[in-house]
């Protein structure tokens, strides 16, 4: 019966069928839907009026919940593949507001941000619907090419939401596929993204834990500070920053404190008044032998530095250094 209405010459049939099918297949069973009511599902998805389609695509993460991964990747995806790039943007927008295991086709195809953002915004929800293994080999390519999408906000979104898809995928996943493409965000042309960039490594740091980041994040972070541009030298700081209370007082010490006193000599003034607010960030964080043998000449030093910029936050940092001392 409900195959018949599925296919009935109304499309004002169709689309209650369509409104009404995951009770209807929550009713019959998930076996019945498996073998019997998918066809027809996938029917409503590929039907010629865009109201029909707008529904069934709005039921795509219900009804996929009642299917075997293999069975929706068989059945399923090639029919929301073609929706992807409807000529409805309510249609796209309706699967995009779901967020099918097919979200990363439609960030990769539409033409609309606005969609790709609101796929973006619920990948928690993914992994709910399709599972670890899938949304870990649909994800990743849609990842790489939304980080690098001609529209800023669309960056931005990746870049927000990769702690999310770190702590679901794992420390090795994220190594390997979603590490790089952190160093690379570092580098954006677009400010706002680079510094989403450095609170996403703050993040991560968090989830794996300081071990982790001594070995996958700090050495990667603190070679990216010889870029002959200073915006991303400044950019690798605040990086520095975020991560230097996550970091041990080792790694703080060996690691980067180096890199930030061989930038109080940068040439830019920008990059030196920048060393002076981190410098005066970690001085809590170390040892009172380490802040007068080596935080404190550097300060001093930018203290006679000939940008004012620089001579102020130097002196507002050695105060902080004085104040530390007392303490």
């Amino acid at each position: 019966m409900v195959q018949k209405f599925a296919a009935d010459r109304s499309w004002r049939v169709r689309y209650d069928v369509a409104n009404q099918f995951v009770p209807l297949c929550e009713a019959l069973g998930a076996e019945i839907t498996r073998n019997e009511l998918s066809p027809a599902f996938v029917k409503l998805l590929r039907d010629s009026e865009a109201e029909v389609r707008v529904t069934a695509a709005a039921k795509v993460s219900s009804f996929c919940r009642m299917l075997q991964p293999m069975q929706i990747v068989a059945s399923v995806i090639p029919c929301v593949k073609d929706l992807s790039v409807d000529s409805s943007q309510f249609v796209r927008a309706a699967l995009a507001g779901v967020v099918m295991e097919l979200a990363p086709v439609l960030g990769k195809q539409d033409v609309y941000p606005d969609v790709r953002l609101n796929v973006i915004s619920k990948l928690d929800q993914v992994n709910q619907v399709i599972g670890i293994d899938l949304l870990a080999q649909s994800l990743l390519p849609a990842i790489e090419e939304l980080a690098e999408d001609k529209h800023w906000r669309v960056r931005l979104a990746i870049v927000e939401h990769i702690p999310l898809l770190a702590a679901q995928l794992g420390s090795s996943f994220f190594q390997e596929k979603l590490g790089p493409q952190c160093m690379k965000c570092l580098e954006d042309q677009v400010a706002s993204i680079r510094g989403a960039s450095t609170e996403t490594l703050k993040k991560i740091a968090q989830e794996f834990g300081a071990d982790w980041a001594r070995d996958h994040l700090v050495p990667d972070v603190l070679l990216m500070i010889k870029n002959p541009h200073y915006l991303y030298r400044m950019t690798v700081l605040q990086a520095i920053s975020a991560l230097s209370s996550i970091v041990s007082r080792d790694v703080l010490l060996t690691s980067m404190l180096p890199v930030m006193i061989t930038a109080s000599k940068d040439k830019v003034p920008n990059v030196k008044f920048n060393v002076a607010k981190i410098l005066e960030k970690v001085v809590p964080l170390l040892d009172r032998h380490i802040v007068e043998s080596t935080i404190r000449p550097c300060l001093v030093e930018l203290c006679d530095d000939q940008d004012m910029d620089v001579r102020f936050y130097a002196r507002q940092a050695l105060f902080s250094c004085d104040s530390n001392s007392a303490a």
